[in-house]
């Protein structure tokens, strides 16, 4: 079954570099980002587990745990910490899943026949405290990820969460927001947004970010 924005994300039990993960209750009260690779020892992939690593207090503040996977195996993997950590000057500090039976990249089709019918393409998959995927991405094997656009869509899906905004494109944290349509009581708007709102358009009515 295909896998989309709202479906609930596949549990399963795999081996990883800190032991075994039961994926669910890995994940427990927290958000997920699981993030694959095409194999161990590759350049792109090598700075991608690098730069994770050194983000991990953004991930930290936004409650969210990374987890890395490739079809290797966990004894590689551990090979290739080392490698990681002396070229990206930074420790590792997040698990990465053992997937040497293909398990995890089958469930979450990772693998595309077009591209090469063995490895993993790098795929993004952002999942919420319910276990629901609410963002994902897929890069082909010769492009690093800006994981810092993750993090710019990380804000916007948990403030979109708590609030009656969507966010415009480039946004970033702190920037207006725009009200949702579906609002439209102009009591329920003075409730929800004390700052006040400017109409661009009946339908685009921007409004400063609520959580600041």
């Amino acid at each position: 079954m295909a896998l989309h924005i709202g479906s609930v994300a596949p549990d399963f039990t795999q081996e990883s570099t800190e032991g075994p993960i039961h994926f669910h209750e890995w994940i427990g009260d927290k958000w997920a980002i699981l993030f694959s690779h095409p194999k161990d020892f590759t350049p792109v992939c090598t700075t991608e587990l690098g730069t994770v690593a050194r983000l991990k207090g953004e991930f930290d503040k936004r409650n969210i745990k990374a987890i890395g996977v490739s079809v290797d195996d966990v004894p590689s993997h551990k090979k290739w910490v080392g490698d990681i950590e002396e070229t990206q000057h930074t420790k590792m500090n997040f698990p990465i899943l053992g997937d040497g039976d293909k398990k995890v990249a089958k469930l979450y089709d990772m693998i595309h026949p077009e591209w090469n019918d063995t490895l993993t393409v790098r795929s993004v998959f952002v999942i919420d405290n319910n276990k629901k995927i609410r963002l994902t991405l897929t890069y082909p094997a010769s492009t690093g990820r800006n994981f810092q656009e993750i993090l710019r869509a990380i804000d916007s899906l948990q403030l979109t969460d708590k609030y009656s905004v969507a966010t415009p494109a480039d946004w970033k944290s702190g920037e207006d927001c725009i009200i949702v349509p579906s609002v439209q009581d102009p009591e329920v708007i003075k409730q929800k947004f004390p700052k006040g709102y400017k109409a661009l358009k009946p339908y685009l009515r921007m409004t400063p970010d609520p959580s600041k």
